[in-house]
């Protein structure tokens, strides 16, 4: 049977060697392993950015495959190491809310606060405690390697979550705030900056039309319409922003041919603010 995918995503850069030894030990377990990296430029430590990217990333690759999350600021403490299975793929990461955009997709009603939340019936998960699945001597700081590479590669060779740990039915939330409309206004704000410098925001598209009328602010500057591109020519008059719905769905901020973030100055968190009285 061929070996599932396995797609990684981390906060760990590309400058160092944590990368690639964590493939180098999935494929001392599977040589035949496949892998494909989502990211490795996960802002460090921010576990919001790895969750809303995996979730909104996850759902373009086959059935089946297998992601390896490590976003894990709390490594080496009693954070639990987790395999989630849903019904298209498995997900191991640590359970510290990097996973929240992944189980909100099977939630009816997501909770607004962070806390723990209650799996719903279509997801399992485990926590991985039978370390003949890891590497050893484990390291303290580098989970990534010696339990989340390993087991994902265990996984690929057939082997079932259910030997790898104990079942859980609660893990931590992180939910992504949403925008919230206030009279003819939509508030959001910026999630995470892209390698361009494009601002991401949690609002999605379906909050937003094409038609004249749309004013959108964000630190000082306004944009008066919704483009279509990337290159599209900023409105007279206006700052040199842009506003489209990007790849991911949701509104993004540019600047033509430049940096949004660093002509702005801004970072995750920043208020977006949408005159949305256009709207039907």
């Amino acid at each position: 049977m061929e070996s599932p995918l396995i797609v990684l995503t981390t906060d760990f850069g590309l400058a160092d060697p944590y990368v690639g030894m964590m493939k180098g030990v999935i494929l001392r377990t599977n040589p035949k392993a496949a892998l494909l990296d989502l990211t490795h430029q996960v802002r460090p430590q921010n576990i919001l950015q790895g969750a809303f990217i995996l979730g909104a990333s996850h759902r373009f690759f086959p059935a089946g495959a297998i992601h390896v999350a490590v976003v894990d600021p709390g490594v080496g403490t009693d954070r639990r190491p987790i395999v989630l299975e849903t019904p298209s793929a498995r997900f191991v990461a640590p359970d510290n809310g990097l996973l929240s955009c992944v189980i909100s997709e099977y939630l009816e009603s997501p909770p607004g606060a962070p806390g723990r939340v209650d799996l719903p019936p279509d997801v399992t998960a485990y926590h991985l405690t039978e370390p003949e699945y890891w590497m050893h001597p484990l390291s303290r700081t580098f989970h990534g390697r010696d339990v989340f590479a390993p087991v994902a590669a265990h996984l690929s060779l057939g082997v079932p979550p259910s030997m790898m740990g104990q079942p859980v039915h609660v893990m931590v939330w992180l939910p992504i705030p949403g925008p919230e409309s206030k009279d003819t206004t939509l508030w959001g704000e910026v999630i995470y900056a892209d390698h361009y410098g494009n601002l991401v925001t949690n609002i999605p598209g379906g909050a937003l039309d094409y038609r004249d009328g749309t004013v959108i602010a964000i630190a000082g500057h306004t944009v008066h319409r919704l483009g279509l591109t990337f290159h599209d020519e900023a409105v007279e008059g206006d700052s040199p922003l842009i506003a489209l719905i990007g790849s991911l769905g949701y509104l993004e901020i540019a600047v033509r041919d430049g940096d949004a973030a660093s002509s702005l100055g801004v970072r995750a968190g920043e208020p977006v603010r949408i005159n949305h009285s256009f709207l039907p």
